[in-house]
C-alpha cells in the first residue's frame, strides 16, 4: 500500500475565498462608520440651527413688544457659519402674532431648521391709567411704564 504524503496548510481557493468574505465585511464595516459619522454631523448642524432658533425667539419674548415685519443676521462665536430669518405676521386676533425663524448654512444657504410659532402681545389700549403702574379696564399695558427688575 503507498501512501500519498498528506500537505498541511490552505489550498488557494480556500484562501481566495477567505480573503473575498474578509473584504466584503470590511467593506461594508468601512461604509457603516462613514454613514454614522455623516449622521453624527447633520445632526450637529441641525441640533446647532434648533438652539440658534429657538435662541431668535426667546429674544423676541425678551424685548417683549412684537411688531409685524422681518429680520435677519448671521450667527455668532460657535454659530459663525449660520444666517437666521425671522418674520412676524399678525393674525387674525389682535396681538396675536405667528412667528416663523429659519436657519440656514452659510456655505451652501440651505434651509437646515424653520420654528414656527405663536407669540402674544397684549395690544396697546387708548386709555392708560392716571397712577401709571396698573393696566387699564381692557387689559391693554402702559407703554410708558419702566421695564420690571
Amino acid at each position: 500500500m503507498k501512501r500519498t504524503p498528506q500537505t498541511a496548510g490552505f489550498s488557494l481557493l480556500e484562501v481566495l475565498c477567505a480573503v473575498l468574505i474578509l473584504g466584503v465585511g470590511v467593506a461594508g464595516m468601512t461604509h457603516g462608520v462613514a454613514t454614522a459619522l455623516r449622521s453624527s454631523k447633520e445632526s450637529e448642524i441641525e441640533t446647532r440651527a434648533a438652539l440658534m432658533a429657538a435662541g431668535r425667539i426667546e429674544i423676541l419674548r425678551a424685548e417683549g413688544f412684537l411688531s409685524a415685519g422681518g429680520r435677519e443676521g448671521r450667527g455668532e462665536q460657535d454659530l459663525a457659519g449660520y444666517r437666521w430669518q425671522e418674520s412676524l405676521t399678525e393674525t387674525d386676533l389682535d396681538g396675536l402674532y405667528e412667528v416663523v425663524v429659519t436657519v440656514r448654512l452659510e456655505e451652501s444657504d440651505r434651509p437646515v431648521y424653520e420654528l414656527r410659532t405663536l407669540l402674544f402681545d397684549v395690544p396697546v389700549s387708548p386709555t392708560v391709567s392716571t397712577d401709571n403702574t396698573t393696566p387699564d379696564a381692557t387689559g391693554g399695558r402702559d407703554r410708558n411704564r419702566s421695564p420690571r427688575r
